[in-house]
């Protein structure tokens, strides 16, 4: 598309480009995850797992914080000051593409939890056959009970009293569940059937970022669900009531999410219905790896047994540590943990760092306010997990020490950069990075070697721009990665405003 004009800061067969474009995105430096902050029992089997597969020690690592959440999510609280609670269940999310061996460390790091639920049935498997067999002899007592006062006639009102005594007696009778702390692919609706089950916990593990559409609803229907994504989350009453179905209620809901995918998935979850602006992808923490594909060792050492059945026996000691009775006893409440003077000043230091770096004008993390806001709330969950993991095996009720609240920080500003990536991954870290993305995907689309700031704004009115000046960052960011630059202004016939004419760079159309 060519325009005629009569002036311009570059002239015809002026100067020729300057290299070639610079794309559009921001490579970040993310740290390493520090391994080091978990105990031996887990860093070694994080890292041996690592080795074994060849992939990051990022993908381990956050999947075994998605396996201590399983063992305390609903368990454990942290009361930070008297207006602070803090839940420590996690959301977490890694990704990597497909090759990337996700699975088998998926499989690794998760697979004793299935030897902890098969424990816990264990323990509670007496009690099941007690409670049924109690049950089923309350019931019969009074359904004869009941018989009996149908057709009373002397004492009809006596009968009748006893009746219901007994109908009581067997309603208050519970049958012990029997137990699970996990499942993969599950609905909105049955994922708070199973929170209600199980004493408002539950772990939903998947090696495949499809649990998305399914947890939410979007899979089956265009309107998500995402009342157990946010409640479950944050611990706030969750209460359903269905048609022909007894009400479901968990007065504090402790959802997990560990899931592994692939970087597409990512990019488009800022899209997915109510995920930006209800917060749910703000509640997540994001770990987005180097991968090691094209690089790895395909002789690497096995994991060896000694590492791998530390991890299992200390995984499912923990998990029966901290589930304590809740099955045998429903009244069990959660476990309180606190802060040590110390620790308190170690997190009000880091608020303090944070929150001018979250105002909406001058923020260095303004683009991501809604994840950077939680991330105090987040790494106090993260520093009770690793307090947990640290201590269970001689009496976690202690208080949490400073040097775990900076271990929780560390494993917190890991998490921020990895944040901040894959929210340039959906285009959302940067507002003026996106507008420069539909501007360049629609010069590509139309094919344009030159275009005036008129044809941009006409073209794309209506979809982000609504005047020429939001478009103005847009065309700057373009013009500063050698996308475009102004060539000509073009005077309309009739009189008009010049509009700066555009020219594109060859290699725009096909530097995809």
């Amino acid at each position: 598309m060519h325009h005629d004009q009569t002036a311009s800061p570059v002239e015809a067969g002026g100067p020729v480009w300057d290299g070639a474009p610079v794309p559009l995105r921001t490579d970040r430096l993310l740290r390493p995850f520090p391994v080091e902050v978990f105990p031996s029992w887990l860093a070694d089997q994080v890292t041996a797992v690592a080795e074994a597969t060849q992939t990051p020690l990022d993908l381990a690592a956050s999947v075994a914080l998605a396996c201590l959440s399983t063992a305390a999510g609903g368990r454990v609280l942290v009361k930070v000051d008297r207006s602070w609670t803090e839940q420590v269940n996690l959301y977490t999310v890694t990704a990597l593409p497909p090759g990337s061996r996700k699975s088998p460390v998926f499989r690794a790091m998760t697979s004793p939890l299935s030897a902890a639920e098969d424990a816990l049935r264990e323990l509670v498997a007496e009690q099941r056959v007690e409670a049924e067999l109690a049950s089923r002899v309350a019931w019969a007592k009074a359904e004869q009970l009941a018989k009996k006062a149908e057709t009373a006639q002397a004492n009809p009102t006596e009968a009748l009293a006893d009746a219901t005594s007994a109908a009581k007696e067997a309603t208050a009778i519970v049958v012990p569940e029997l137990p699970r702390l996990m499942t993969d692919d599950v609905t909105p609706e049955s994922c708070i059937s199973l929170l209600a089950a199980h004493g408002g916990r539950m772990a939903v593990l998947s090696a495949e970022g499809d649990v998305f559409a399914t947890l939410t609803g979007t899979r089956y229907s265009a309107a998500p669900n995402l009342g157990v994504f946010l409640k479950g989350h944050a611990g706030d009453k969750l209460q359903v009531d269905r048609k022909g179905r007894p009400a479901e209620t968990i007065e504090r809901p402790a959802l997990t999410l560990g899931v592994t995918t692939q970087p597409g998935t990512l990019a488009g979850l800022a899209a997915m219905p109510g995920f930006r602006d209800r917060g749910v992808i703000a509640r997540i923490l994001y770990s987005l790896p180097a991968n090691t594909v094209g690089s790895r060792n395909n002789q690497a050492e096995p994991v060896s047994e000694a590492v791998e059945t530390t991890y299992a026996d200390a995984l499912r000691t923990l998990v029966l540590v901290l589930a304590g009775d809740q099955y045998s006893n429903p009244d069990d409440g959660q476990r309180q943990l606190e802060l040590t003077a110390d620790a308190r000043q170690v997190l009000l230091e880091f608020q303090d760092w944070l929150e001018p770096r979250l105002d909406p004008r001058t923020g260095q993390l303004a683009p991501i306010t809604d994840w950077a806001s939680k991330l105090a709330g987040a790494t106090v969950r993260l520093a009770a997990l690793l307090h947990v993991a640290h201590t269970f095996h001689h009496g976690y009720a202690q208080p949490i020490t400073d040097d775990t609240m900076r271990a929780a920080e560390a494993v917190g500003r890991y998490y921020l950069d990895h944040a901040l990536a894959v929210y340039d991954l959906m285009g959302r870290s940067d507002p003026d990075l996106d507008d420069a993305r539909t501007v360049l995907d629609w010069i590509r689309k139309r094919g344009f070697d030159t275009f005036t700031r008129r044809d941009a704004l006409r073209g794309l009115q209506g979809n982000r721009f609504a005047t020429a000046k939001d478009l103005d960052p847009a065309l700057t960011l373009l013009t500063e990665h050698g996308h475009i630059r102004p060539r000509l202004t073009q005077i309309t016939s009739k009189g008009g405003r010049p509009s700066t004419t555009y020219e594109v760079h060859p290699a725009t159309h096909t530097a995809h």
